[in-house]
């Protein structure tokens, strides 16, 4: 195996937002000497961290389901648990390897990969860690 890549951890930002949002909501709780604010805020906080935790989790199986590998041979992309995303493609097949990073991917360093192979095939591999490497990784005769 030459490289071997996988997704970056940038893909748990939306639990993130929503502990900074339940934590934010807690802080009401005992800042308000209201008791409807209170019981409120408790119930507002509460969905907030069950919702932290179900994108906590949906983006470790996710991260976890997910295999990048470069091979002599091949680029190797699978995804998925119960369904199965599978793409496979020759490196001598390969045109082109095209990297698309938005601001944010640069500062925190993901991206998406697009492999375009012979015949007009585009394959996106998106959120790709350190997708400038990978790239460098494919396209070295």
């Amino acid at each position: 195996m030459l490289q071997e890549g996988r997704l970056h951890w940038f893909i748990y930002w939306r639990a993130f937002l929503f502990l900074i949002i339940a934590c934010g909501i807690a802080a009401l709780y005992f800042v308000s000497a209201d008791p409807t604010v209170q019981q409120a805020a408790l119930i507002g906080g509460a969905v907030a961290l069950a919702l932290s935790i179900l994108f906590f989790i949906g983006a470790a199986i996710r991260r976890s389901s997910t295999e990048l590998a470069v091979t002599d041979h091949r680029i190797i992309y699978k995804t998925g648990v119960f369904s199965r995303h599978t793409m496979e493609m020759n490196r001598s097949k390969v045109e082109s390897v095209d990297v698309d990073q938005s601001f944010f991917g640069r500062m925190f360093g993901y991206g998406t990969i697009l492999v375009r192979g012979t015949g007009g095939s585009l394959e996106p591999l998106p959120n790709i860690q350190d997708p400038l490497t990978l790239r460098s990784h494919i396209t070295v005769a």
